[in-house]
């Protein structure tokens, strides 16, 4: 039968909370189980005056309210708060009553200056220590990577700025001899003149650097983030943001000893692409004892007709501190270069002018052929020959990893939570975006977690189905006894997943808590008390899976049941 629903809706209370009209299944209701930030209050207390003054929005719900956003793809604090008027999750989420107003999108960006940076890398560093309480964290092997932001600034506002007239017109001219100063001192040697190119950049945005992330395609103004993920279940265990144009091979260090700190775990392996193969984090990675996937950049190729003989087919000595030619000539060791990377070795000009081989190794303008050793090179080409002879198969399958998991996180940022572009300009407000991203996703796999172990939980509360009875007649006993042995068998089949899936504490939680519950033989101190520890496990804060299960036990055994 046809029916016309009335759309006019009077009614000014309604019964029941917020709670109840928020799906079970919402990713907000799944992550409020899973975390605590009642210790922000005592993080920022000193960006507050506890005494006098109007009263500030709750630190707590400042934060919901801007992870709330993240969870939903939202970066903008116009966009978070008009979807907040109408999205009752994100009220009941950052505490909001349906009659409360909710703040100006103006004070979020106040908070966010009063708390400054480093408030929001804890925030982060909680979400990282509540996985590694959940079991999903192997630090052992570590996949680091870099992707670029667009920083948020028009084609329109790129200027052009010459490196040389900035110089000359900011350097203040040296105190001369007759006025009773020390004179400029004269440079020794013919001096070279060195001109840089003019670059481009945005007054708008001084922070952001043009940078680009493939030789086919334009230069843009962004920023560069540098993440590593752990191996097991791909959670982000450090992030760091630097202009664009700073080289990520510069980062692979601090990343490991922040990763290290955070995690308490020593690296093992370290999976990265060609960008991180400077020989002086192939050296560093091998006096750490760090096994290093790091595949060689490749050599360029010279055009045809002036190919020189390539520097690799010089004999580099580290202990005698020299390098032997292919025709078996010494280049002796001279100065360091300007950046203090290498040095450089310089051959003889009466070796090189006899040389047979002068043609193939030297231009037509050059006198003496010389060599540029980085520092670190014997590691190069330590870790070049390994590549060169094949990696073996364990080696290929880390590496094949890291592309899936570090360059997912990436994918997954830009597509779902908005990190593709820069929400607002500098540089530090750039890195609390990359923050909180980060810790949201994070988030989102410890709320997984939580709910792959409460659904396993939840099928042992489950009676077998009075057909089940026919497939397991074979089972000894009745009753309590068949429940008992199809939830072990339930159990034991979701334990056996999660352990594939990489998570081996939680499997350990649900066996231990499914004895317990064997143990004690009836499906009601089940009902009464593994349910309830399980959910003032979740209540108390970030949640540690190892605490439920003693939790849950606990009230095992105070309803009577015994081992």
């Amino acid at each position: 039968m046809q029916t016309r629903k009335d759309r006019w809706q009077g009614e000014l209370f309604v019964a029941g909370g917020l709670e109840g009209l928020v799906p079970a299944d919402h990713v907000l209701r799944r992550v409020d189980r899973a975390l605590d930030f009642s210790w922000i209050h005592e993080e920022v207390r000193g960006c507050y005056c506890q005494d006098n003054g109007r009263p500030s929005i709750d630190p707590e719900s400042a934060l919901r309210l801007m992870l709330a956003g993240f969870f939903q793809g939202i970066t903008e604090d116009r966009r978070l708060m008009r979807e907040a008027q109408v999205n009752l999750a994100i009220r009941w989420f950052a505490g909001y009553r349906l009659d409360e107003t909710l703040p100006d999108h103006s004070s979020l960006t106040r908070i966010r200056a009063r708390w400054g940076v480093e408030v929001f890398r804890r925030v982060f560093e909680r979400t990282v220590r509540a996985c590694m309480d959940a079991g999903l964290v192997d630090a052992r092997t570590v996949h680091v990577d870099a992707t670029l932001i667009r920083a948020d600034v028009s084609w329109d506002s790129l200027v052009t700025r010459h490196a040389d007239q900035v110089l000359e017109d900011n350097t203040e001219p040296e105190p001369s001899g007759d006025e009773g100063g020390v004179g400029p001192e004269k440079p020794r040697g013919r001096r070279r003149p060195r001109t840089e190119k003019a670059k481009r950049h945005s007054p708008t945005d001084p922070d952001a650097t043009m940078a680009t992330s493939s030789a086919g395609y334009h230069l843009e103004p962004s920023y560069k983030q540098h993440t590593a993920v752990e191996d097991s279940n791909g959670v982000v265990v450090d992030v760091e943001v630097t202009t664009g144009e700073r080289s990520e091979g510069a980062e692979l260090e601090g990343q490991l000893a922040r990763v290290r700190e955070r995690t308490g775990v020593p690296t093992q392996v370290v999976t990265c692409d060609a960008g991180y193969a400077w020989a002086e984090n192939y050296d560093a990675l091998e006096r750490a004892g760090t096994d290093a996937v790091i595949p060689p950049a490749r050599t360029a190729r010279r055009a045809a007709g002036t190919q020189r003989i390539p520097a690799r087919r010089f004999k580099y000595d580290e202990h005698n501190g020299r390098v032997v030619c292919p025709a078996g000539n010494t280049l002796r060791r001279g100065s360091r270069d300007r950046a203090d990377t290498g040095t450089w070795y310089r051959a003889c000009v009466a070796d090189c002018r006899g040389c047979p081989m002068r043609d193939r190794c030297l231009s037509p303008t050059a006198r003496v052929r010389q060599v540029f050793i980085v520092d670190g090179y014997p590691a190069l080409l330590r870790a070049r020959r390994r590549k060169e002879k094949g990696w073996d198969a364990a080696t290929r399958e880390r590496y094949r990893r890291h592309r899936w998991l570090v360059e997912g996180t990436h994918g997954q940022a830009k597509t779902r939570h908005g990190l593709r572009r820069a929400a607002r300009r500098g540089l530090d407000n750039v890195r609390i975006q990359a923050y909180l991203t980060a810790a949201v996703m994070n988030l989102k796999k410890c709320a997984g977690a939580f709910c792959a172990l409460w659904r396993a939980i939840g099928a042992l509360l489950t009676p077998p189905k009075h057909h089940l009875r026919k497939n397991h007649a074979n089972i000894p006993g009745g009753g309590r006894r068949m429940r008992t042995e199809l939830g072990k068998r339930k159990l034991e089949g979701v334990s056996q997943q999660l352990r594939g899936g990489s998570f081996p504490r939680i499997s350990a939680v649900m066996t231990e808590s499914w004895n317990r519950v064997a143990q004690g033989g009836s499906r009601r101190y089940t009902k009464t008390a593994v349910r309830p520890g399980f959910r003032s496990a979740g209540g108390r804060g970030f949640v540690g899976f190892a605490g439920a299960a003693a939790s849950a036990q606990g009230q095992l055994l105070r309803k009577g049941i015994r081992a």
